[in-house]
């Protein structure tokens, strides 16, 4: 039986066997830094906009454009999930079962939120009564004008961003940790 490890093999799809040991292939790389910066850029947009006095015409600017990008990051994101379904992973180093564990919950959680914040957001709007512009193309309203509905999910959202960031710093954590004092080249995976 060939593996990715033997001379001869062929990696499996969505795995790049190259040099640096097995990796992800270079269209999930993409897809992981893209969503990353996505979210990056959603959470400044985001606490910037919320402290901005109402009425302000870059406030309406900035919330439409927060609605598109956030939609546009939640299409990679469940693209990415459809592509992890599909492709293999390339396998973990060797480490502790609880390392391993927290991985995958941390990555578990890092997803849940990344559905759960968008859908909340669009939610939100839904049922207020500007509604979602998606690239300047009205979606439809799953709700009608309801204040406490939005404020709802419009707190939900807002709690998410705060567990996303919190889970964004222990995955950081975590590969910086594997990278610079377990020196196990984790990093390596998912670098371009």
């Amino acid at each position: 039986m060939r593996t990715a490890q033997s001379p001869d093999a062929k990696p499996a799809p969505g795995i790049d066997a190259g040099a640096r040991g097995p990796r992800y292939a270079g269209e999930m790389i993409a897809l992981h830094w893209l969503i990353a910066l996505g979210i990056l850029g959603l959470l400044a947009v985001g606490f910037y906009m919320v402290g901005l006095p109402k009425g302000l015409p870059v406030k309406a600017t900035l919330i439409n454009l927060h609605k598109s990008l956030g939609l546009t990051v939640f299409l990679l994101v469940l693209l990415r999930i459809v592509a992890l379904a599909a492709f293999n992973r390339p396998p973990l180093p060797p480490m502790r079962a609880w390392q391993r564990a927290a991985a995958r919950i941390t990555q578990g959680l890092l997803y849940v939120g990344m559905i759960v914040m968008p859908l909340a957001g669009y939610l939100g709007s839904s049922f207020n009564r500007f509604g979602t512009r998606f690239w300047g193309l009205p979606l439809p309203k799953w709700g009608w004008e309801d204040p406490h509905l939005r404020e709802l999910f419009f707190g939900i959202h807002k709690a998410t961003a705060y567990v996303l960031i919190a889970l964004i710093v222990v995955h950081v954590a975590g590969a910086l940790k594997h990278q610079w004092i377990d020196r196990d080249n984790l990093l390596a995976r998912m670098l371009p």
